[in-house]
């Protein structure tokens, strides 16, 4: 967020402080793509004309080759993603009972790399990572967000609902302030949604490229001038856990393409 969407940022919610919606009921959650324009909808729906297939096509080459010092590839043991990789990504991040803790997508194929390939893992928002998180995460379009479900998982989505609402940063902002509170209008020219994750990773137009939703958390806490949690930390594991689980029901639309 540049030092504009600060001051926008800013200014709208001192010119509404008692705006304050509270959390938006299950009926009422909406993807982000029913409030982009009708260019960037029609750059979603086309395949041949959204960018973040290039991503799918080339996690789909990874998939079925082999890494590491196994000298295996994840068709070796998941064999055909259509099949075995349909609804996976709906219900992540994912309860690890050997961690005692959630997983990310990408945490989990890193997981695999490590034990079943013996492969170091992939760099957080390499191409790598993200195609394969990308592949992944496309046989699942179309089926609903289950995320959260797992009993186990619960006190992490309560942790990630509190850090939803907790303010900070020089701002002093909270998640919930934009995208439970002002959701549907305007910063700074761009549409505020209900940050609704449905179809990360996604592409997005400022950054020219593939991303995941970790990579736009830490860009929203810089924008409110806070401090961005580490990639893969327990905070935006929580956080990214429970904006999984607050989407629940929403159909999967990965590769997305916004703004």
């Amino acid at each position: 967020m540049s030092v504009w969407h600060a001051i926008a940022a800013a200014a709208l919610f001192a010119a509404a402080p008692a705006l304050l919606a509270g959390e938006i009921p299950p009926d009422a959650r909406r993807s982000g793509y029913s409030f982009m324009g009708p260019d960037t909808r029609a750059m979603q729906d086309d395949d041949t004309s959204n960018p973040g297939m290039l991503f799918v096509l080339d996690g789909q080459s990874l998939w079925t080759k082999k890494s590491g010092s196994a000298e295996k590839a994840c068709a070796d043991c998941h064999g055909d993603a259509r099949s075995s990789m349909k609804g996976v990504a709906a219900r992540y991040p994912a309860f690890d009972n050997a961690l005692s803790r959630p997983v990310t997508l990408d945490q989990r194929i890193n997981l695999c790399r490590a034990t079943h390939q013996q492969a170091s893992p992939l760099p957080y928002e390499s191409r790598d990572l993200l195609a394969l998180s990308a592949f992944v995460a496309h046989q699942s379009r179309g089926v609903a967000i289950t995320a959260g479900d797992d009993p186990q998982a619960k006190p992490f989505v309560a942790q990630g609902r509190d850090l939803f609402m907790q303010r900070e940063g020089q701002l002093n902002l909270a998640c919930t302030n934009c995208h439970d509170d002002n959701f549907d209008k305007h910063l700074a020219g761009a549409p505020i949604t209900q940050g609704q994750p449905t179809g990360y990773p996604l592409y997005r137009l400022e950054w020219q490229t593939l991303g995941s939703l970790e990579r736009r958390l830490r860009s929203c806490m810089s924008g409110v001038r806070a401090q961005a949690y580490d990639y893969g930390s327990p905070e935006l594991v929580a956080l990214e856990l429970y904006l999984m689980s607050r989407a629940r029901g929403l159909p999967m639309e990965t590769p997305a393409v916004r703004p």
